[in-house]
């Protein structure tokens, strides 16, 4: 005892009236700027650097503030080591610690001047003094 299964296709339509399966492209504007130059500036944009909740929480309980100059420095360091092609990075500021994830432009933790002995960082690939 065989059972056949016979499956019998059916053509694609177009799922509109008219469109008669051809592809419609639309012309640039004069005015708009087009999909490439958009995405080649984003992506030669460098990511704005970002604090995690758990960082900023540390800034505030440890009443670290970071002024223009050592963000600055800050930004700078990241982009060092991003260029250098590191994930995870310890970036050492005056009497600062930070994570830095560098892929996602995040600092993920802030360790102050009290709190940096006997600590261990780990999950980092790199470390920049700024």
């Amino acid at each position: 005892m065989t059972d056949k299964l016979t499956i019998f296709p059916r053509p694609i339509a177009p799922a509109s009236p008219g469109g008669g399966g051809q592809v419609r492209t639309q012309g640039r504007s004069s005015g708009g700027a087009s999909f490439e130059d958009i995405l080649s500036a984003q992506v030669q944009r460098p990511k704005a650097l970002q604090f995690s909740r758990h960082a900023q929480s540390r800034l505030e309980s440890r009443g670290i503030a970071l002024g223009p100059e050592a963000m600055s420095r800050l930004e700078n360091a990241v982009q060092q080591v991003s260029a250098k092609g590191s994930r995870d990075s310890l970036v050492l500021l005056d009497d600062t610690a930070l994570v830095v994830s560098v892929k996602n432009s995040t600092v993920v933790t802030v360790v102050d001047k009290e709190q940096l002995k006997g600590n261990v960082f780990t999950n980092i690939d790199s470390a920049i003094i700024a």
